[in-house]
């Protein structure tokens, strides 16, 4: 079980921003920890592309969850 330890609601936030501020804010968290997100949509292209690029992302952790229309909630678990 991961402990969140940081939240990033990127609704507002450009699209062209959104991966670089995820993965700054992955590799500062600890290991063992998760970052959550809340997205407009479901990022399944940031899943990917961590599983392919992270070491650290435990993909099979992984789990998102649409709470209501525009809102997904993602959690992105650091081994």
């Amino acid at each position: 079980m991961y402990m969140p330890t940081n939240t990033l609601d990127l609704r507002d936030m450009p699209p062209a921003e959104r991966h670089p501020k995820i993965f700054e804010a992955f590799e500062s968290i600890p290991s063992g920890e998760a970052l959550t997100i809340i997205n407009d949509h479901d990022p399944k292209p940031l899943y990917y592309q961590m599983a392919a690029e992270v070491d650290a992302f435990d993909a099979d952790a992984y789990q998102v969850e649409r709470e209501a229309e525009g809102k997904f909630v993602a959690t992105l678990p650091k081994e």
